[in-house]
């Protein structure tokens, strides 16, 4: 892939998902975040552009062999890999990370008091992102899957009751700037995770799980804003000039 200053960090992302090491090494958001310049953020972060390229580089120019090019897949089969990957991890992990705040909240609280805001923003955080889930399992998904199959057989598809996929996905995009910007305040609160000398196991495992659960936050809103959301536009809009 060729480095071009109006290509955006979430396209280099979706292209060759290491990069994204890269970037959260320089502290640039590359999910929510995605649509700025190589150019913009090195200004605003005051970033050497020339020695970022040049890192960008020496992972572009190696094989990845592990790496899975999500940027191929079908889009019907990226959301049902969200779905059973991503949204079944949120599933899982929010009910044990609720239980352990509340109780760090109680042994620690007096002693770190920042637990408290802690494990309000995940509270939030975990009510919103279910029904971000939700309203993705139900509304924006299925659409995708309607598109793929017409495609598929050559055929025709209706006009949604959102009007446009880019409705929900406007919404989808707001959620993710709300999700991104709780979890800097968690990581910030956190010390980037970093649990202090008079932690207990639980207080380890606590952190390593939150910073576990932004990890994978941040892969799932990759690959919805930067791979899934714009092809979906895209096919529908390939339907529309179809008609």
């Amino acid at each position: 892939m060729e480095i071009v200053k109006t290509i955006t960090i979430g396209d280099y992302v979706a292209h060759d998902f290491r990069t994204a090491a890269i970037f959260s090494k320089h502290g640039i958001d590359f999910c929510c975040k995605g649509q700025r310049t190589l150019e913009e953020v090195c200004n605003k972060k005051d970033i050497n552009e020339a020695e970022l390229v040049a890192e960008l580089n020496a992972v572009l120019a190696t094989k990845n062999d592990s790496g899975i090019d999500f940027n191929s897949w079908p889009l019907d089969v990226l959301t049902d890999y969200i779905e059973k990957n991503h949204h079944r991890f949120v599933e899982e992990k929010t009910p044990i990370l609720l239980q352990y705040l509340d109780k760090l909240c109680n042994v620690h609280g007096n002693n770190h008091p920042e637990l408290f805001e802690i494990n309000e923003l995940f509270k939030g955080c975990a009510e919103e992102l279910a029904r971000h889930m939700k309203k993705e399992e139900l509304i924006l998904f299925p659409y995708v899957k309607e598109m793929m199959n017409a495609t598929k057989s050559h055929g025709s598809i209706e006009e949604p009751q959102f009007k446009t996929i880019k409705n929900p996905i406007d919404v989808m995009m707001h959620d993710h700037d709300h999700e991104g910007e709780r979890f800097r305040k968690i990581s910030a609160l956190t010390n980037n995770y970093s649990p202090p000398e008079d932690a207990c196991n639980t207080y380890r495992v606590t952190y390593a799980m939150l910073e576990e659960f932004e990890q994978d936050l941040h892969k799932h809103i990759h690959l919805e804003s930067n791979i899934l959301f714009p092809k979906a536009k895209a096919l529908e809009k390939f339907f529309s000039t179809e008609e």
